[in-house]
Order: structure tokens, then sequence, then C-alpha cells
């Protein structure tokens, strides 16, 4: 995709922060936050929700500070990625009711939940497990598409759906 020069400018920017950092599958780690930014920009969100996409796990990850978070965003950037920040000892409850109480912050977790589902395929048994049931419990109503990549999640798990008893609702019947 392209971006605008501001976006292109962000992008270089968490690029140099999340240097040498790799996902689980190997990838170099900016992979996510660009596909996080490429999921809200053809949801048809703007320059805030893309920049912010692209620094959502900076203060978790890396050495930027607010200051340098701001000079590439504006107040309500660094506002919504102080959002999805998760604290040490944070209350999840809390952390879901602020996300849901900043418009941008919504729509950026939605794409990152949705993204890390598409990857969580490479990861162990009891991974997926653990990433379905949190998902299930928190993130199912931020978009549509999470319900389908967490079937897709739990049909690769050895055991078969209808025996994956630790979810509250069979999720065969899901209205997909």
């Amino acid at each position: 995709m392209s971006y605008s020069e501001r976006v292109r400018k962000a992008l270089d920017f968490a690029t140099e922060k999340h240097k040498g950092q790799k996902r689980l599958g190997g990838d170099d780690y900016i992979t996510h936050p660009i596909a996080v930014c490429e999921i809200v920009k053809s949801l048809g969100f703007g320059e805030d929700y893309q920049i912010t996409a692209l620094f959502h796990d900076l203060f978790e990850d890396t050495d930027a500070t607010e200051e340098e978070v701001l000079s590439y965003g504006n107040a309500e950037i660094l506002t919504a990625v102080k959002v999805l920040t998760k604290q040490k000892g944070y209350d999840m409850q809390e952390y879901i009711s602020a996300i849901k109480n900043n418009a941008i912050a919504f729509q950026v977790k939605a794409a990152d939940r949705l993204h890390n589902l598409e990857c969580a395929l490479v990861t162990g048994e009891e991974f997926k497990r653990k990433y379905i049931l949190e998902t299930v419990d928190w993130y199912l109503d931020f978009l549509p598409e999470i319900k389908k990549a967490v079937k897709r999640l739990a049909e690769s798990l050895d055991t078969p759906i209808s025996e994956l008893s630790f979810l509250y609702n069979p999720i065969e019947s899901w209205k997909l």
C-alpha cells in the first residue's frame, strides 16, 4: 500500500525503533505494525489511525518516548498509543474499557487482535488455546472478522472444535 508522507515518516521511525526485533514466526517485528496499519487503512481509517497502528507497540517493546510519538503524530495519537500500552500489573477490565472509550485505540486494537490471530497459527497448542479464550472473553465484538479468525485458529488445534469445552459458546454455533 502507498502511504502519505506523514505516515511514511512514522513508518520509518517505527521501523528504526523495532530494528532487530522478531515475531514468533521469525519475521521482522515491524511487519506486524505494518499489517495492523494496512488493516485500519483498508477499513477506511485515515492517517491518525494508521500512525497509531504503526506505533501501537512502541511503549511496550522499544525505548520510544512520548515526545517522539508526539513529534510524529499528535496528542490524539499519543493518547491512543498510551491507552493501547499494557502497564505492569494492569487490570484487563480497565484496559479494555479504556480502549472501548477511545475510537482510535479501539480500531487499532481490533486490527491488532485480528492480525495476531492470523499469525498465531505458527504457535503451540497451549498458546493457541490461551489466545482463543482471551479473544472470546474480551475481543470477539471488536471486529466481525475476529470470529472467523478465532474459528480458523481453533480448527488448527489438535483437538476437534466440538471438544473445546474451554469455550463458553461453541464456535460451530457462531453465525459467520
